[in-house]
């Protein structure tokens, strides 16, 4: 969960807002394993390029086996680090999950 979600919840939880909706927790909760690796390291069998040890990978499985990715790069190998690049990566992966439950739920709240 990102701090700006962390803070909008609380927002939502003040407001007294209590009708159906998908929270942060809510899509930690579906997380059923996740993986991360840089993609020099992924991808082996790629010719050897700078640019494949400036990106990190994350896959994350649901609990129904549905697969997200998430990536992150930067530009300057010197700023490389990996976990940042796995946490960003991991958040753009669990970002994906939003509008997947968003019209799970509505889906539901429809009776469709």
């Amino acid at each position: 969960m990102s701090n700006s979600d962390d803070a909008i919840e609380r927002e939502i939880v003040e407001k007294g807002k209590t009708a159906p909706r998908i929270t942060p927790q809510m899509l930690e909760d579906q997380v059923m394993t996740e993986y991360w690796g840089r993609a020099s390291d992924l991808f082996s069998q790629a010719p050897a390029q700078k640019a494949l040890e400036c990106l990190t990978i994350c896959v994350i499985t649901t609990k129904n086996g549905f697969t997200l990715t998430g990536t992150s790069a930067c530009a300057s190998p010197e700023n490389y680090d990996a976990e940042l690049g796995r946490k960003i990566a991991r958040a753009k992966a669990i970002e994906q999950l939003w509008p997947l439950m968003g019209y799970e739920l509505k889906s539901k709240l429809n009776a469709v």
